[in-house]
């Protein structure tokens, strides 16, 4: 077996999971090139975990939920080691990628993230516009200079130190179905409006509606997502209504 050369860094994909059976293995596939896969399963109740196993996993359990931010931070701390590549169960790295970053871990990293484009699917269909174009997130990155907020959803990442960009791609396989993309708004909704009451915010069935409302307008017309067709159509619509869900959702809490 070849030795590994000094400047070899080793990389940890970290996961977090929950009821992801049906299209886990695609991700852990495009993963097998990683030191170590860690995943944080956050309370499954298919197979989700004996799939990851059998791939080869560390698999972690946690039974209590306050958020994704704080998530991600208990499975980044399972990692072995101190370079991570974050990873969603519906998402995999392109062979460029994969490529790219088996380069650097050979050749040494000299930045304390990586920015990286993100290509979304909606439905099983490329989208090209609603907003979702030009997207990119830091997925790889140096734990000893990064951690992430404690946001309950819609965390980022803090960092010091530069960011670089690579040239590869995450593809992300948002929705399968319509049905999937409701479930996460109700999801995202509850989440995000107590998120929002936590920051002292309030809402009101006028201003839900217009949030809503602005959201469609902006996706569909400012965003350009009519020219994604009937897929870009029912993305705006949905995410609007998930828009309105949350604020609506937020004037309920706060009267309650």
């Amino acid at each position: 077996m070849e030795a590994k050369k000094d400047t070899y860094t080793p990389v940890s994909v970290v996961m977090i999971v929950k009821n992801e059976a049906k299209i886990i293995r695609h991700c852990l596939g495009s993963a097998s090139w990683a030191d170590e896969i860690v995943v944080l399963d956050t309370g499954s109740e298919d197979n989700t975990v004996q799939i990851c196993k059998d791939f080869g996993a560390k698999v972690f359990l946690q039974k209590t939920w306050e958020g994704f931010g704080k998530a991600r931070q208990t499975a980044v701390k399972y990692a072995t080691n101190d370079w991570i590549f974050s990873l969603d169960a519906d998402e995999y790295a392109s062979n460029e990628l994969i490529d790219e970053i088996s380069h650097i871990r050979n050749n040494g990293f000299n930045c304390s993230a990586y920015r990286i484009e993100v290509k979304s699917y909606y439905l099983g269909k490329r989208i090209n516009y609603c907003g979702w174009q030009n997207e990119s997130h830091i997925r790889l990155f140096d734990r000893r200079r990064c951690t992430y907020s404690d946001a309950v959803v819609h965390e980022s990442l803090i960092l010091t130190g530069e960011v670089g960009r690579l040239k590869g791609i995450i593809h992300h396989h948002t929705y399968p179905t319509k049905d999937t993309h409701l479930t996460k708004m109700i999801r995202y909704g509850e989440l995000g409006a107590i998120k929002l009451k936590s920051m002292g915010q309030s809402s009101n069935p006028l201003k839900a509606l217009l949030r809503g409302a602005f959201t469609f307008i902006k996706m569909y017309i400012l965003c350009l997502g009519f020219l994604d067709g009937a897929y870009g159509f029912s993305l705006c619509k949905t995410t609007a209504w998930g828009t309105w869900y949350k604020y609506h959702r937020l004037w309920q809490l706060r009267k309650s």
